[in-house]
């Protein structure tokens, strides 16, 4: 990573975690509040409000309304794991390196914070300040929407839920994820690159970047789940094992898995050297970092 990227993800990670700060409040009732700050801050890479501001950068558009849009795809981020976690799910105790929200605070309230943090992501995309324009509030709530739905994120977990125990081919693998995983990345980058008016075809190659990216973070996850410890993931390790969930170690093999990860990145830098676009420097960089982390 150059010392230039790694500048700019410290001073955007910091601007998303100020802008979070200020807009997940303490002030909802019975300590609902609490609950929600300690489900989204002080925790995460932040890749998604990442992929936001710099989808924005290379189409020329505002890292103003990025942010906000990075943010309240960061929500729904933050209460699909939540959900996730919980005992009817996959039944962790452990995230970003505390316990999980339904062992801090009580599965009745880790449902409330998720619900709640799902209405305040569009709360955020469609502000009564005027400082969003009506028509890109209603593009990005379809997005995101879209994205988080039962064609997208939720779906993608149903598909997971059901898929324990069977032995899903690499087809079916994709599907999953590129649902599940990939969906929610996606539209980082098309909300994102929503705040200019840019080129069919610079749209295109950038949800092509974005496919690839998304299905690569979870081929990377895989890997993960089975290379590194607990301390290093903030979550259990080899919990998808345990859990005899379909994976991309489980289908191809460790090494294999790694290799198909490197291909998908590969791809996703081709798709910016296809869009036409002259300020893909903070996509591409971001591709590599997500090649090369080790939680």
């Amino acid at each position: 990573m150059s010392a230039d990227f790694s500048q700019w993800r410290h001073v955007r990670q910091t601007e998303v975690e100020t802008a979070l700060n200020a807009w997940v409040s303490a002030d909802a009732p019975a300590g609902l509040g609490q609950a929600m700050r300690y489900a989204v801050l002080d925790g995460g890479k932040r890749l998604r409000p990442l992929l936001a501001l710099a989808a924005a950068e290379a189409v020329g558009g505002s890292a103003v309304l990025a942010l906000r849009a990075g943010c309240a795809i960061e929500l729904i981020h933050a209460y699909s794991l939540v959900h996730d976690d919980m005992p009817c799910m996959d039944n962790d105790v452990l995230r970003r390196g505390k316990p999980t929200v339904h062992v801090a605070f009580g599965e009745a309230q880790a449902l409330l914070v998720g619900d709640a943090l799902q209405a305040l992501a569009f709360e955020l995309l469609a502000p009564d300040t005027g400082e969003v324009p009506d028509a890109l509030a209603a593009q990005w709530c379809r997005q995101l929407a879209q994205a988080a739905g039962a064609m997208g994120m939720a779906g993608g977990q149903a598909v997971d839920l059901a898929s324990v125990g069977v032995a899903l081919d690499q087809t079916a693998l994709e599907a999953m994820h590129r649902l599940k995983t990939g969906a929610l990345l996606r539209a980082s980058v098309a909300m994102g690159a929503a705040t200019a008016a840019a080129p069919t075809a610079a749209l295109d190659a950038l949800s092509r970047y974005g496919a690839h990216m998304g299905l690569a973070f979870q081929v990377i996850d895989d890997v993960l789940d089975v290379t590194a410890d607990s301390a290093t993931l903030g979550k259990t390790a080899g919990k998808d094992a345990a859990a005899d969930k379909p994976t991309y170690v489980a289908l191809m093999g460790l090494d294999a898995a790694r290799a198909y990860a490197h291909r998908l990145l590969d791809a996703a830098h081709q798709a910016l050297d296809n869009s036409g676009l002259s300020h893909t420097h903070r996509l591409r960089a971001l591709c590599d970092w997500v090649g090369q982390r080790q939680h």
